[in-house]
C-alpha cells in the first residue's frame, strides 16, 4: 500500500522530531518545517502532499494563518492543528479556521497516528464519492446513450450481452464517436462495478513517462520521482481498466502488457517485487489493428488478446437519423449549463447538420452545438447560428422534403463521398482525406481505383 505524505510544521524541534520519528516509523513519508513560510512554498509549488500537522504558536505567520492559505492553495487537504494542552478556545478557533481535527501538547504519538490515519480514510472516501458523481455525470450506462438508429441500437445489444461477462472486449470506432461512453456503460453493468473505472489514453501521454503511469514507480526510480506512486493497472484491481488509443503503445510496452494479461503480476518501475493485479481490460483504438499488425507495428498475440469481444462504433455520418436526437439533447444541456433557452431548431438547420461529414463524430457536433446556444441570440437554432466555418462548407446535398434513399453497393456510396468530398474541398485531397477520416495514400489508392486518379492534382503540387 502507497503511505501518504506528511507535511509537518512546529518550530519546537523536540517537538517536531517526536512527531516525524513516530510517523516514520509506521512507513509515513514525513516533510519537516519549522516555519509555515516554507511549508506554504512547498504546498504552493505543487508537490505531492496529502496532510497537513501545524502548530498554533509559531514565529512569522501563526498556525491559523498557515490553514487560510493551505485552505486557498489545497482545499481539499486534510489539516490537523496542534494547540497548547486545554486551550479549548484555541481548539474551537482551529476548528472555525478551517482544520479538520486538533491535538494538545504534549500529543501522544498513538492518538496522532490514529487521527492521520482517520483524515487519510476521509479523503479516500471523498475522492471515491467524486469519481463516482465524476462518472454519474458522464452518459453512462447504454440506455443513456444518445442513439436511435438501428446501428447504435446493434451495439447496445452486443453492450447489454458482454458487460456481465468477464471478457476483454476491443472497441473500435473513429474519434469521437464514445469509445470511453461504451467503456463506462459495460463496466457500469458489469459484476465490477463496485470497482474504479480507470481510464488512460495511451496517445496522450509521453512515451517515457507511459510505462510509468501504467506500472507506477518506486521512489527514486528516476528524476522526479519523490514518492511511490501507484500505477493504474493496480489502481484498477477489483474493477475495470479502459486504455484508450492502446495502438499507441511503444513495442516494448505491448510485450509488457501482454505479461501481465498471462500472468497478472507487474513490478513498478525502479522495484522488484512483483505485485498482482486483477482487473477487466477494456481497450479503444481508432485505427485498424489488423493493417497495423499487417505493418509490424502492433504485436499479433496481443492482438489476438484483446480482439475477444469487439465492438465497432459507427461513425455519426453513418447513422445520420440521430442527429435530430442528439441535437436535442445537447440543445437541452447546454440551456442548463450556459443559462441560456434555446426552445427549437430550425428544419433548415437540421438538414445542413446531417449533411456534413463530421470527421469529429460525435464530440464536434456538441461542440457546435455548444457554440450555437451561446451566441443564439432569439429562442430557436437557426442556419445564421452555424459558427462560420460551417456555413462556408455548407451542405454536401442537404435532403429536401421529396429525397427518397434506395439501397445501394457500399463501394458505390464510399466513392460518391469521396468524389463529393472533393468537390467540396476544391480538389484539396489532404482537406478531403481528413474530412473523410482517412490516409492520404488510402485516398489516392482510391482515386486510381476510380479512374480519377488526376482529380485535385494540381492542387497537390
Amino acid at each position: 500500500m502507497t503511505k501518504a505524505r506528511l507535511v509537518l510544521v512546529d518550530d519546537d524541534d523536540g517537538s517536531r522530531a517526536a512527531m516525524a520519528t513516530g510517523l516514520r516509523r509506521v512507513g509515513y513519508e514525513v516533510v519537516e518545517f519549522d516555519a509555515g513560510e516554507a511549508a506554504l512554498t512547498l504546498l504552493a509549488s505543487g508537490e505531492p502532499a496529502d496532510v497537513l500537522i501545524t502548530d498554533v504558536r509559531m514565529p512569522g505567520i501563526d498556525g491559523y494563518e498557515v490553514v487560510r492559505r493551505v485552505r486557498s492553495l489545497r482545499p481539499g487537504m486534510a489539516v490537523l492543528m496542534v494547540t497548547a494542552f486545554g486551550d479549548v478556545d484555541g481548539a474551537v478557533q482551529a476548528l472555525q479556521g478551517g482544520a479538520d481535527d486538533y491535538l494538545t501538547k504534549p500529543v501522544n504519538l498513538l492518538e496522532l497516528r490514529k487521527r492521520v490515519d482517520l483524515q487519510l480514510e476521509r479523503n479516500s472516501l471523498t475522492r471515491d464519492k467524486r469519481e463516482l458523481q465524476d462518472r454519474l455525470e458522464k452518459l453512462v450506462g447504454f440506455e443513456n446513450i444518445i442513439g436511435r438508429s438501428e446501428a447504435m441500437q446493434q451495439v447496445f445489444e452486443r453492450v447489454r450481452v458482454v458487460a456481465p461477462a468477464p471478457s476483454t472486449v476491443l472497441i473500435v470506432g473513429e474519434s469521437g464517436s464514445g469509445k470511453e461512453l461504451i467503456a463506462n456503460a459495460i463496466h457500469e453493468h458489469s459484476q465490477r462495478s463496485a470497482g474504479r473505472f480507470v481510464a488512460l489514453n495511451c496517445g496522450a501521454i509521453p512515451g517515457e513517462i507511459l510505462e510509468a503511469e501504467l506500472f507506477g514507480h518506486e521512489r527514486g526510480a528516476f528524476t522526479g520521482a519523490h514518492q511511490r506512486r501507484v500505477g493504474k493497472l493496480e489502481a484498477a484491481s477489483g474493477g475495470t481498466l479502459f486504455l484508450d488509443e492502446i495502438s499507441e503503445l511503444s513495442a516494448d510496452l505491448q510485450v509488457k502488457l501482454l505479461r501481465v494479461l498471462e500472468e497478472r503480476t507487474i513490478v513498478r518501475v525502479g522495484g522488484n517485487d512483483e505485485i498482482p493485479v486483477d482487473f477487466r481490460l477494456l481497450a479503444a483504438t481508432n485505427r485498424d489493428l489488423e493493417g497495423e499488425v499487417a505493418a509490424g507495428r502492433f504485436r499479433r498475440d496481443l492482438y489476438y488478446r484483446l480482439k475477444v469481444v469487439t465492438i465497432a462504433l459507427p461513425p455519426l455520418r453513418r447513422r445520420v437519423e440521430d442527429i435530430p436526437i442528439l441535437v436535442g439533447h445537447f440543445v437541452e444541456r447546454f440551456n442548463r449549463d450556459l443559462g441560456r433557452h434555446v426552445r427549437g431548431v430550425a428544419p433548415q438547420l437540421l438538414a445542413v447538420l446531417r449533411s456534413q461529414p463530421w470527421p469529429g463524430n460525435v464530440r464536434e457536433l456538441r461542440n457546435v452545438v455548444e457554440n450555437m446556444v451561446l451566441f443564439c441570440r432569439g429562442d430557436e437554432l437557426t442556419l445564421g447560428d452555424l459558427p462560420p466555418e460551417y456555413r462556408e462548407l455548407g451542405p454536401l446535398d442537404a435532403p429536401g422534403p421529396a429525397d427518397k434513399w434506395a439501397p445501394r453497393p457500399m463501394a458505390e456510396i464510399e466513392k460518391e463521398a469521396i468524389l463529393k468530398t472533393l468537390e467540396l474541398t476544391k480538389g484539396h485531397r489532404a482537406k478531403a482525406a481528413q474530412l473523410l477520416d482517412i490516409g492520404l495514400r488510402t485516398l489516392q489508392r482510391k482515386l486510381k481505383e476510380y479512374g480519377a486518379a488526376s482529380v485535385g492534382e494540381d492542387d497537390e503540387r
